[in-house]
């Protein structure tokens, strides 16, 4: 499969899990970070919604990472340039700027020492330890977003 345009669609219980999750932001539960994600279609204009696991590093820049790859929500986010991060009533503006590829190695090993055990899945066997150069070889494939 081609990395820029990489898609693990959801299958088995996936979908219904997915279900069942995106309702958790849309209560005000957060687990581990995660927020509902809003962000215009970029066809029809309404809004779409996905939960997603929002990544603050340690200087509090805050990052979406796509662990499934080039997704709905990321072709949606790329030509929208903004969105909504929503928790129970609350809902965040913002912008979003696409990282690099050359860039990502810092970002995908942190949202792997945070979030691996749910998306390890999506990953190929790289993990938070992989070296470098094996993240830097994945980049592609996962698209991120660096949020203001």
């Amino acid at each position: 499969m081609n990395a820029s345009t990489r898609y693990i669609a959801p299958t088995g219980l996936d979908p219904v899990m997915n279900r069942i999750f995106n309702w958790l932001p849309k209560l005000g539960i957060s687990i581990a970070g995660s927020r509902l994600l809003a962000v215009r279609g970029r066809k029809s204009g309404e809004w779409r919604t996905t939960m997603v696991n929002l990544l603050v590093d340690e200087t509090g820049t805050r990052y979406l990472v796509a662990p499934r790859g080039h997704t709905q929500w990321v072709r949606n986010l790329r030509v929208a340039g903004a969105g909504e991060l929503r928790l129970g009533r609350k809902a965040e503006a913002f912008t979003a700027t696409e990282v690099a590829d050359a860039d990502k190695v810092p970002v995908l090993r942190v949202y792997l020492e945070k979030w691996g055990w749910e998306v390890n899945r999506f990953f190929g066997g790289v993990t938070k330890d992989a070296t470098d150069a094996e993240l830097a070889a994945i980049a592609p494939g996962f698209p991120v977003f660096r949020l203001a």
